[in-house]
């Protein structure tokens, strides 16, 4: 895996880039910081020709995936995308849990699925140790089943109708999760987006043409937003990018 563009990480460029030179390329600011995770075609599509995102990922997003995922306190995502794509409770691969305790890092990886309902999905029933947790809206119809499923204190209220992402984000902090990842679906991405609580875009380029009629990484809920290309990584083709949310900057006293 080749460095072609290095940012702010201080690694020269093009080099070759390791499991723990990953880690530097894609070390998140020491702030509070949210990003998500996505990959597409050349053409644009979230999925493969089997409706999943999971036909389009390969050798080298899958490795920049686990990576980013070391580098998080908790990972959220949709409960329709959970569905989707088979999420069991999640893990750290082997070779970066060192890596990620040098961080300072907890060993668990926690994942939060968001559901307007109160769905919990099927692969996280019976999850009852913190490994899974549930955000829904006080109005979620699902909610008494949700909390029998995953325990109270792994239920969070957040909002009424719909998930407020910004009361969510709050109570992530709250727990002491300060570095955020997500990996969508486009809904769930277009939601952040609108709500402005988006700092890194990483997005997988995989070299191949999907045609037909697939969702966009980012759905129609998702505000325009203008960003700044931080980091780009290339194996085999596929490309791995890093692109900051470009925010207005404060006025001037003068």
């Amino acid at each position: 895996m080749r460095l072609l563009l290095p940012g702010s990480s201080g690694l020269p460029a093009p080099t070759a880039l390791d499991d723990a030179g990953l880690f530097t390329a894609y070390a998140p600011p020491a702030r509070a910081w949210l990003r998500c995770n996505m990959v597409s075609s050349l053409d644009g599509a979230a999925t493969g020709a089997d409706g999943r995102s999971g036909s389009i990922n390969n050798e080298a997003d899958h490795a920049v995936f686990e990576v980013l995922r070391a580098l998080s306190d908790a990972v959220v995502v949709g409960a329709g995308t959970i569905r989707d794509e088979g999420y069991p409770p999640l893990s750290v691969a082997e070779p970066l849990r060192a890596l990620r305790r040098e961080q300072g890092l907890a060993d668990a990886l926690p994942l939060v699925a968001v559901s307007n309902r109160g769905v919990v999905p099927e692969t996280l029933r019976g999850c009852r140790d913190g490994r899974a947790l549930l955000a829904a809206p006080a109005g979620a119809e699902h909610l008494d089943e949700a909390r029998r499923a995953l325990g109270d204190e792994h239920v969070l209220v957040c909002g009424d109708e719909t998930v407020d992402l910004a009361a969510l984000v709050a109570m992530l902090h709250a727990r002491g999760w300060q570095h955020l990842l997500t990996e969508g679906g486009p809904g769930l991405l277009g939601s952040f987006l609108a709500a402005g609580l988006v700092d890194e875009l990483c997005f997988t380029i995989a070299p191949q043409v999907v045609g037909g009629e697939h969702p966009r990484p980012v759905s129609a809920d998702g505000a325009p937003t203008d960003l700044d290309l931080e980091t780009l990584v290339e194996q085999d083709g596929t490309l791995m990018g890093r692109w900051f949310v470009r925010r207005p900057s404060a006025p001037s006293d003068e």
